[in-house]
C-alpha cells in the first residue's frame, strides 16, 4: 500500500507537481495552499478589487471559480468576484455573444474561412470581448485559468514563432494595463492540469469536459503533443520551460512595439488598426490573409476610416504573392 506523503494513510493520488503520493484529505488542502502560494508570492491582488473571472464552463475556469471564492474567504482578500463568460457562437459547445459584439459566430468564420487560422480569429475576438466585458462590469482585473501546461505550450510556440514581444507578455505574472485593456492574471500558472482535474473530481465540480471541435486544427495541438512526449522522460519539463521564459531578458537594442489606440475601434493596438479590425477587414470582404500574414493586407496610408465605419475592399495593400509562407503556417494564441 502506497501512503499519502501527509498522514500516511492509503493515497489516491500521485500528484503531477511534485510525485508525491497523497490521500484526498491531504491532496485538497494542498492544491488550494498551492494556488494561495502563487497568489501571495506574486502579490495577484490587492484589497478591494473588483476581478472578473473569465468562465467558460470548463474544468479551468471551474476550479478557479471555486478555489477563488474559497481562498478569498479563508484568507481575507477583500475581493469582490464577478464571473465573465464569452459565447464563441460553437453549436453544442457554446453559442453566441462574440456575435453580437463582431456579427460573426466562430460557426459563419470557420464556414467563410475554412478550419485552418480558426483560433486565430477566436483568440483575438475573445480577448477583446473579455476586456468590453470586464470594463461594463466595473472590474480592474481580468483573471484566467490558463495552467502550467497551458504556459509551457504557449512558451515553446512563441519560440518557434521566433515572436518576441508575445514571448514577454506571456510570461508575466501580472501583464500591464494599457489603453481599455486590463491587467491579467493567472493564479493557476504553476498548477499542473493533471491536479487541476483531480481538484474538480474529488470537490464533485460540474464542468463542460467537450472540447472545442475546431481545437484539434490548432497549432497548439503539435506544441502539448511534443511537451507531453518529453514529460516522460522529464516530468519536470512543463515547470523548467515556464522558469526559462521568466528568466529570459529581451536585449536592449530590440526594438519594443508601441501601443496606441485602434483609429476604428479605439482597442489598443500597435498598428494603426487593431487585430480584431483587420480580422473582421477579411471577413467582411474575403479577404482573409488581412489580420493573419504581416506582409499582406496593410491598409494604404491614405485611408483614414470614421469611427466603426467598414473598411473599404480597395485599402489593402498585397505584398506577398502565392507562395508566401504565411498562407501555409496556422496562427493561433
Amino acid at each position: 500500500m502506497v501512503k499519502c506523503v501527509t498522514c500516511e494513510q492509503s493515497a489516491k493520488i500521485k500528484t503531477a507537481k511534485t510525485g508525491e503520493p497523497r490521500c484526498v484529505d491531504c491532496f485538497l488542502p494542498w492544491f488550494e495552499k498551492d494556488v494561495h502560494r502563487t497568489i501571495d508570492q506574486l502579490k495577484l491582488f490587492s484589497t478591494g478589487e473588483c476581478v472578473a473571472v473569465g468562465v467558460s464552463g470548463g474544468k479551468d475556469s471551474t476550479v478557479l471559480a471555486s478555489i477563488l471564492h474559497t481562498l478569498n474567504q479563508r484568507y481575507s482578500y477583500g475581493l469582490n468576484l464577478v464571473l465573465l463568460c464569452i459565447d464563441e457562437g460553437i453549436i453544442g459547445y457554446r453559442d453566441d455573444s462574440i456575435r453580437e459584439l463582431y456579427g460573426w459566430t466562430m460557426d459563419e468564420i470557420v464556414t467563410k474561412i475554412g478550419k485552418k487560422n480558426n483560433c486565430t480569429f477566436c483568440g483575438v475576438f475573445r480577448r477583446q470581448a473579455l476586456d468590453r466585458g470586464a470594463l461594463k462590469v466595473g472590474a480592474c482585473k481580468i483573471v484566467t485559468g490558463h495552467n502550467a501546461d497551458d504556459l509551457a505550450e504557449t512558451f515553446l510556440m512563441n519560440v518557434l514563432r521566433g515572436d518576441v514581444s508575445r514571448l514577454q507578455r506571456s510570461m508575466v505574472s501580472v501583464s500591464s494595463a494599457e489603453g481599455n485593456a486590463l491587467p491579467r492574471v493567472k493564479p493557476l500558472k504553476y498548477s499542473y492540469e493533471k491536479d487541476i482535474v483531480m481538484y474538480a473530481h474529488f470537490k464533485k465540480l460540474n464542468y463542460f469536459s467537450t472540447e472545442c471541435i475546431y481545437s484539434p486544427n490548432s497549432y497548439r495541438g503539435n506544441a502539448r503533443t511534443f511537451i507531453k512526449d518529453l514529460e516522460r522522460e522529464r516530468p519536470r519539463v512543463v515547470l523548467d520551460l515556464i522558469r526559462s521564459g521568466e528568466s529570459l531578458a529581451v536585449r536592449g537594442d530590440v526594438v519594443k512595439q508601441v501601443l496606441g489606440e485602434c483609429e476604428r475601434c479605439g482597442y489598443i493596438s500597435s498598428q494603426r488598426y487593431c487585430k480584431a479590425c483587420l480580422l473582421l477587414y477579411g471577413l467582411n470582404n474575403s479577404n482573409y490573409s488581412v489580420g493573419i500574414c504581416p506582409r499582406k493586407g496593410r491598409l494604404s496610408p491614405s485611408i483614414t476610416m470614421e469611427s466603426e465605419e467598414r473598411l473599404k475592399a480597395n485599402d489593402i495593400k498585397t505584398e506577398c504573392g502565392g507562395s508566401c509562407a504565411c498562407d501555409k503556417t496556422p496562427i493561433d494564441f
